[in-house]
């Protein structure tokens, strides 16, 4: 009897042995991965794929270094930005701000798995964002109308009047791009340093009704193996990325790998996008602090935007 009892034991040190990552994880009490701490978005590699790299996921080590010694201003001359935009870039640039301390883009491209990544979006697997829909083309076209008019403070973005920076999901920032998450088996709170919101996230949850609508949405959460699975829906129609509506469904998953966490989410929205759309990317443990992001105070833009539409208007421009 005793020899028998030996040979399962044996066998379940070596499965143990087995499995050194798993073990060495940190955890809570609970005995769930502990994803607590600080960790920063930032990350010189683009959201989408850019053309220099069309047929490339991932890059060399040789490549990538080239790629992260070149000059990589905060805001960039692209095609997509309206005249306006791109005297604003100008004009910042004219007054030192490319030089400023404020920007926390970071100075390296992301790597998974030991991969240098070429963009956040994994799926499409060119690295672009799915087209959008007809509906969201003609939503796009209106709001532009609505923006170049001006006729009120709601046709600014929730950003511009400070409402709400939407990190639902967690992307790069050009500053302000920290994190902290607290954990605990009921609930877990991603702050963001950005106009220092708080995500709220209810474990093992069901979601609220329809009728209920948060800039952040609704985010319940399960774990599923030591991966914290968040599921987010119920946005307001405000609450938009790229475009999307109220109905847009995100999916992350965060796994501590290496130091950091594996970061992934899914986001899925047939109002908007043709097909739903995955980014991936580690954020980093920091060990900076965040301080409050006093955006409301002294907010003196929306005044001054309105201001000047006002004096366009008056002098006969549209």
């Amino acid at each position: 009897m005793i020899t028998r009892l030996c040979i399962p034991i044996a066998a379940l040190a070596l499965l143990l042995e087995a499995q050194p990552q798993s073990s060495a994880l940190p955890r809570t009490p609970d005995g769930h991965p502990d994803l607590q701490g600080i960790w920063t978005s930032a990350t010189i590699t683009p959201l989408e794929r850019r053309a220099e790299f069309a047929g490339k996921a991932t890059l060399s080590d040789e490549e990538a270094l080239a790629y992260e010694k070149k000059d990589h201003r905060p805001f960039e001359e692209r095609p997509d930005l309206t005249p306006t935009a791109l005297a604003r870039v100008k004009e910042g640039r004219a007054v030192g701000a490319e030089t400023s301390e404020a920007w926390e883009k970071g100075t390296a491209l992301s790597r998974v798995n030991g991969a240098v990544r070429t963009s956040l979006v994994i799926d499409p697997p060119d690295g672009k964002i799915p087209g959008l829909t007809p509906e969201a083309k003609q939503r796009a076209a209106a709001r532009k109308k609505d923006r170049e008019r001006l006729a009120s403070a709601k046709d600014l973005d929730p950003q511009e009047r400070c409402v709400s920076y939407a990190p639902v999901p967690i992307l790069p920032q050009v500053y302000n791009g920290n994190y902290q998450i607290v954990q605990t088996s009921d609930f877990v709170v991603i702050l963001s340093e950005m106009i220092h919101e708080a995500r709220i996230v209810r474990m093992n949850a069901s979601h609220a009704p329809p009728s209920v609508r948060q800039w952040l949405g609704d985010s319940v959460g399960h774990w599923d193996g030591d991966t914290l699975v968040i599921d987010t829906t119920n946005f307001n129609s405000e609450a938009a990325i790229r475009g999307s509506t109220e109905n847009l469904h995100v999916v992350e998953r965060l796994s501590r790998v290496d130091g950091a966490i594996l970061y992934r989410a899914t986001l899925d929205d047939p109002a908007t996008f043709t097909k739903p759309w995955t980014v991936e990317y580690p954020l980093a443990p920091t060990t900076d602090q965040i301080f409050e992001y006093a955006c409301h105070e002294g907010n003196a833009w929306v005044e001054s935007a309105l201001r000047a539409a006002r004096k366009a208007e008056a002098e006969g421009h549209k």
